[in-house]
């Protein structure tokens, strides 16, 4: 049996791809490569170039490849760019998501495993938020997702499905073997582009509000390191596999404990030894004050234990990754 990830290209699936074969599985990859790459995926791994919209093309891929559950990370997930284009966030994550479910009917594969995200709590009166709490999403991105949940809890009544829907924090860092890790150009994940920064490849960074209710006035999040993250799934999968009866399940991915905005800049420039220019500027439309997770359920469910959770940790892995990239980059253009 396979196990087909959608997305497996990018950033958290490419990791996915890596962990699966670490632990004798057999990834299947279908991503469109509109932001992943190539070659993120090894060669020896089955890869279809598509669109998980189509439905008569993941059938026949599902069919053929004998799988048995998906990992699904295929999405957009900047949340400034689906206030400013909401339809197309509910195109990407939701319409094309609930292609990809008819086909896994079609297919009668029994097992799915759902990328979810803080996001769909919005900003929340308590934190550490639980899963227990009311969604409450302030983007379309967060919104495209919640839709995308409730479209899974429903095809699952009808349909058998089961499902185990991982809502992660802020994910970040690198493989520590340097395989793979966070390598979309334009990406706006904050410790990459603190990185960045740090290593000269952007003339300074953005802190976008310093005026939000927290400790120093900037944004407040559970970052999480890639590799714990893929380790939930790996680990969601066999769950799923064990307990043919039981729920399905919706779990947060997040450590318990936040870090503003100016602690991961600190953390950047103290592992990097670069005083990098900050710049100081407005707030961006959809941006929660503080979100950090309620972490114990998935401990409890899956056994998970995180070995990464060092903020230090994460930051020089994921500099180390970029630094990787330039090297990739400066041999291309030597060519």
């Amino acid at each position: 049996m396979s196990v087909l990830v959608t997305g497996g290209a990018g950033y958290i699936g490419s990791h996915m791809v890596l962990e699966l074969l670490d632990n004798g599985e057999k990834p299947v990859v279908i991503d469109d490569l509109s932001t992943g790459f190539r070659w993120a995926v090894p060669a020896d791994v089955p890869f279809i170039e598509g669109d998980i919209s189509d439905g008569p093309l993941v059938e026949r891929v599902l069919r053929e490849h004998k799988v048995d559950a998906i990992v699904h990370f295929a999405a957009r997930i900047v949340v400034p760019d689906s206030v400013a284009d909401p339809l197309g966030y509910y195109l990407a994550n939701t319409m094309k998501t609930r292609n990809l479910l008819e086909a896994a009917v079609r297919a009668e594969v029994p097992h799915f495993v759902f990328s979810s995200t803080a996001a769909v709590y919005g900003n929340p009166p308590v934190n550490p938020v639980s899963e227990d709490s009311a969604p409450n999403p302030m983007s379309p991105y967060g919104m495209s997702k919640l839709m995308s949940e409730i479209m899974l809890r429903d095809t699952s009544i009808a349909h058998g499905l089961r499902y185990i829907v991982l809502r992660y924090f802020n994910v970040a860092g690198a493989d520590p073997q340097g395989r793979t890790g966070q390598s979309t150009p334009n990406a706006t994940h904050l410790i990459k582009v603190a990185c960045q920064a740090a290593l000269g490849h952007r003339p300074h960074m953005d802190v976008f509000g310093t005026d939000y209710e927290t400790r120093d006035g900037t944004c407040v999040r559970d970052y999480i390191h890639v590799t714990d993250l893929v380790r939930a799934h790996v680990l969601a999968l066999r769950h799923l596999r064990a307990d043919a009866d039981g729920a399905s399940l919706m779990l947060n991915c997040g450590y318990g404990q936040g870090h503003s905005v100016l602690e991961v800049i600190e953390s950047v420039k103290r592992v990097s030894g670069v005083d990098f220019d900050v710049n100081l500027v407005p707030r961006r439309p959809g941006d929660p004050a503080k979100i950090v997770a309620a972490a114990d359920r998935i401990r409890h469910a899956l056994g998970w234990v995180p070995v990464h959770d060092d903020l230090d940790t994460i930051v020089s892995q994921a500099l180390a990754w970029e630094e990787n990239l330039a090297a990739r980059a400066r041999q291309t253009n030597a060519a």
